[in-house]
């Protein structure tokens, strides 16, 4: 699978050990960056580019990092038609996927391990969405009002 990531200095070593670990697993990794670290970098460079080529990659996945993973979930879904859920858990990870099909996963790097990291990154790009009925009609409100303002009927 190909896998978009991209983040900031505060999961900066994160960040590479994913890169790596990635291309291990056979996953063909596109790094937007950052690519070293700076103490002084700002996160929306890397992670709107990245969730920007998830949104223009069929079929592929991403993965935004941060010292938290809360600023990068917020700027990887100001990108039309990304869904990115920020994940502590494997099993937020697998209900991200399973029930909103998120196609980004936001990790926070002072708030996980590397090893926790890993692990959510696993499930993320295993679990596939379930194509449930509820799920479909949640996630079919949201997209009409991402591109005409509707609001859901009560």
């Amino acid at each position: 699978m190909r896998v978009h990531i991209g983040g900031d200095h505060a999961a900066y070593d994160m960040h590479r050990e994913l890169v790596r670990w990635l291309g291990e697993q056979g996953h063909e990794v596109v790094d937007h960056g950052a690519k070293e670290y700076d103490a002084q970098d700002d996160y929306p460079v890397f992670v709107l580019r990245a969730a920007e080529g998830v949104a223009q990659d069929e079929g592929s996945l991403g993965i935004v990092l941060g010292g938290s993973g809360n600023g990068e979930q917020m700027a990887a879904n100001k990108v039309p038609g990304i869904r990115a859920a920020l994940c502590y858990t494997t099993e937020l990870a697998q209900l991200a996927r399973q029930h909103n099909n998120a196609q980004v996963i936001s990790l926070g790097g002072r708030f996980n391990t590397v090893e926790q990291a890993k692990a959510m990154v696993s499930v993320f790009l295993e679990t596939p969405f379930s194509g449930e009925e509820r799920h479909q009609r949640r996630l079919d409100m949201l997209t009409r009002f991402e591109k005409d303002g509707s609001l859901p009927q009560e």
